[in-house]
């Protein structure tokens, strides 16, 4: 995902996708402690995902 499609977010979009990025990285984390996780590089993906977010997030709030 990269930042210029998160900067043309809502906020109220962004606070969703914020929670869905948890979710699945909370998800991601369980398959990687079974040992199903195929890629465990998703992981570190999916945690720059959540702070790109975050920070379009910080930048509209501010």
């Amino acid at each position: 995902m990269k930042y210029e499609d998160i900067a043309g977010m809502q906020a109220a979009d962004l606070k969703l996708k914020e929670r869905e990025l948890k979710t699945d990285l909370f998800n991601l984390k369980m398959k990687n402690a079974l040992g199903q996780l195929g890629n465990p590089l998703e992981i570190r993906y999916l945690r720059k995902d959540i702070a790109r977010v975050k920070t379009a997030l910080r930048q509209k709030q501010g």
